[in-house]
């Protein structure tokens, strides 16, 4: 009897504390690619999806919302995210490592999504200790916010200090006073609660891939189940179908014809797959090498659309049941929904300490599961750099002490101000930045030597003249003259005078392009200079990530990345200066500014002087993708090879199953 139970103890802590698996590589690996799945999936499904995305839904409802919604989830979403999943894992290394292996002077590049992550996950615990307090509240009967709601949000939970506002000059020419913020204590049960917080985070990420792998099971697995009870509950409330409605039988074809929707959508499909964070890149370092990178891609960002869109029937229920229809010119903010909307209604409902308990239960979990990531990028980054010699328990105990210290302004009584300054600055800035540097860097810069090979220097450098000085005359005219159309006009005509001017001076290459782009030989000119980049970079990852029956990235990737994404991430980009310029009065909101363009300096200063990032990338790493190439011509593993060929000969070796795991350890990480 003892035997049976010390062998279901043993196998009970065999799961719970698995020993590290190993890739072929010697890279620590995921237990399972379920287990890599749920972490990627927890990064994308947190509070937004339950705050943010129905406040979104309920200021633009209407069928007519999923137009640019969807438009967004496909050009967008998920080529940045095929992009992101598939360089991590093919380079075996997080974002600097990945990027350093497209070019060297990409180093900063990588360092973005790292830094963007350290920012909000520090402010990101505070928000879960906030609702952490509602939570403890939640088992008091009767519910203390009961009749005061706004109330007991202000006061209870954030504690906000007294403020003088500040203001412009009549006309906004200059500032005329700033805010002042008189109270600075700390809140102890906000930074008792934080405690906790950093806590469950440094448990679950301080073992390694292999215990964060079971701890997915909980994070992902619990709040999807209690957010179809929630939403079966809020459907059953009365008078609950009128709100759903709302968004499934309205049709407002007239919205479609305002650019405000079209940039929301984007920009709630940006935030909300957690792009740019750097974590899809680490996490899928830990994949096998040969996984199926497209399809775990898509995947991630299919669940991620069909669990916020699912979670919605549980607001819209709830705006049925309480008939908070919209009204013209009032836009209800993500906090309105999250801890005043849902907290008025679980009053409403029979047995309301259930309710509340299971629905902040739900958001803390949720908001979790995306805390350990972000940290987890900064801890892959130190421990694959070779910085230290300490194990990865040490590096994540160090990280979680330091990243809590930094958290506690946040914690005072003016932190909900310092929170909503750096956010939105954070987010709306150096997060767009980021991303799309990376998306346009990735598709600019991959191989270009032999670019220059085939046209000469000065072409490329006059076709990137006009395809970045195009999306910066267009959008600045745009703004100037507030014409949208013709800034777009003025941009685009730009490019393509560039594009020209560079084909014509471009000699003629003497490797033959695609078929189609071989009519003649200033189209041929042309592609090189406008395509090569990132169709080379797409050939040479399917090269590893396409293996046998694996997804291959699809032909139109780059040119989404390159000439969709990056323009459209611009846009959006300038919209955050002129806001500014109407909040410079706060110096909360001039805090997250400043460290918005910190991070920008980061990844440029990263293409200027890149020596100065090989810290953090081991010694003998730091030469990968510095190898000679021809043009055409696969690199890595199969260098010089037909991907036709490689495949043709993978079969042959490894049979149907596609895994090629065992064939060796060459690659494009060498």
């Amino acid at each position: 009897m003892v035997s049976s139970v010390s062998k279901a103890g043993g196998k009970l802590k065999s799961w719970l504390v698995p020993e590290q698996g190993k890739s072929d590589d010697g890279r620590d690996q995921w237990p399972s690619r379920t287990a890599f799945l749920l972490a990627a999936m927890g990064g994308c499904a947190g509070q937004g999806n339950l705050l943010r995305y129905p406040s979104v839904l309920y200021n633009n409802y209407g069928l007519q919302w999923f137009i640019p919604y969807l438009m967004a989830v496909f050009l967008i979403a998920i080529p940045a995210l095929i992009l992101e999943v598939s360089i991590g894992q093919a380079y075996r290394g997080g974002t600097v490592i990945a990027f350093n292996n497209i070019n060297g002077r990409l180093k900063g590049v990588g360092m973005g999504p790292v830094i963007v992550s350290f920012v909000v996950v520090q402010y990101f615990t505070v928000n879960l200790a906030w609702i952490m307090n509602y939570f403890r509240w939640s088992f008091t009967s009767p519910l203390p916010w009961e009749n005061r709601i706004e109330e007991f949000y202000w006061n209870d939970v954030l504690h906000v200090g007294n403020i003088t506002e500040g203001s412009l000059t009549p006309g906004g020419g200059s500032v005329a006073s700033y805010t002042d913020y008189f109270q600075t204590a700390l809140i102890g049960e906000t930074v008792g609660w934080s405690i906790f917080i950093w806590f469950l985070i440094w448990l679950s990420i301080f073992h390694g891939v292999g215990w964060t792998g079971r701890v997915v099971y909980f994070t992902m697995g619990l709040p999807i189940v209690t957010t179809i009870i929630f939403v079966g509950r809020s459907l059953s409330l009365d008078n609950a179908s009128e709100g759903v409605k709302l968004v499934w039988a309205t049709w407002r074809s007239d919205q479609l014809a305002s650019g405000t929707v079209w940039q929301t959508a984007v920009g709630q499909v940006f935030f909300s797959t957690g792009i740019g964070f750097g974590y899809f890149t680490s996490y899928a370092s830990y994949n096998q090498k040969y996984s199926n990178a497209v399809m775990d891609a898509i995947a991630i960002c299919g669940s991620n659309v069909l669990f916020e869109n699912f979670a919605a029937f549980s607001i819209f229920g709830v705006v049925g049941f309480l008939r908070k229809w919209p009204q013209d010119g009032e836009r209800l903010g993500a906090f309105v929904v999250g801890f005043l909307t849902l907290p008025e209604a679980v009053l409403q409902m029979p047995g309301a300490n259930f309710w509340a308990i299971l629905l902040f239960f739900t958001l803390v979990v949720l908001g979790f599961s995306s805390a350990f990531v972000m940290l987890d990028v900064v801890a892959t980054l130190i421990c694959d750099s070779g910085l230290t010699k300490l194990s990865r328990a040490w590096v994540v105990t160090i990280l979680t002490v330091v990243s809590f210290l930094m958290c506690l302004p946040y914690c005072t009584e003016f932190g909900y101000y310092l929170l909503d300054g750096i956010d939105r600055w954070v987010n709306n800035i150096a997060l767009i930045f980021v991303v799309w540097s990376e998306v346009v860097s990735a598709t600019t810069v991959y191989r270009w030597r032999d670019i220059v090979d085939q046209t000469g220097l000065v072409p490329f450098v006059i076709y990137n003249i006009g395809f970045f000085g195009g999306q910066l005359f267009g959008i600045a005219l745009a703004h100037g003259i507030d014409d949208p159309g013709a800034g777009a006009g003025a941009g685009i005509g730009f490019w393509v005078l560039c594009s020209v001017i560079a084909a014509v001076m471009a000699r003629t290459p003497d490797t033959a392009a695609p078929s189609f782009w071989n009519i003649n030989v200033l189209v041929r000119k042309f592609w090189f200079l406008a395509f090569y980049s990132g169709n080379q970079l797409r050939r040479d990852l399917n090269v590893i990530v396409g293996q046998g029956r694996n997804w291959k990235i699809p032909s139109f990737m780059p040119f989404l990345l390159r000439y969709i994404s990056g323009p459209v991430l611009a846009i959006i980009y300038s919209f955050a200066y002129p806001e500014f310029h109407t909040l410079r009065y706060d110096p909360m909101m001039i805090a997250g500014f400043i460290l918005a363009h910190i991070t920008m300096l980061v990844v440029i200063l990263g293409f200027t002087i890149p020596r100065y990032y090989d810290v953090f990338i081991p010694v003998e790493r730091r030469m990968e993708g510095t190898d000679t190439t021809v043009a055409m011509e696969t690199k890595g593993e199969i260098g010089g090879r037909s991907l036709e060929d490689a495949e043709a000969e993978h079969g042959k070796e490894s049979g149907s199953d596609g895994d090629v795991g065992k064939s060796g350890n060459g690659g494009l990480a060498k």
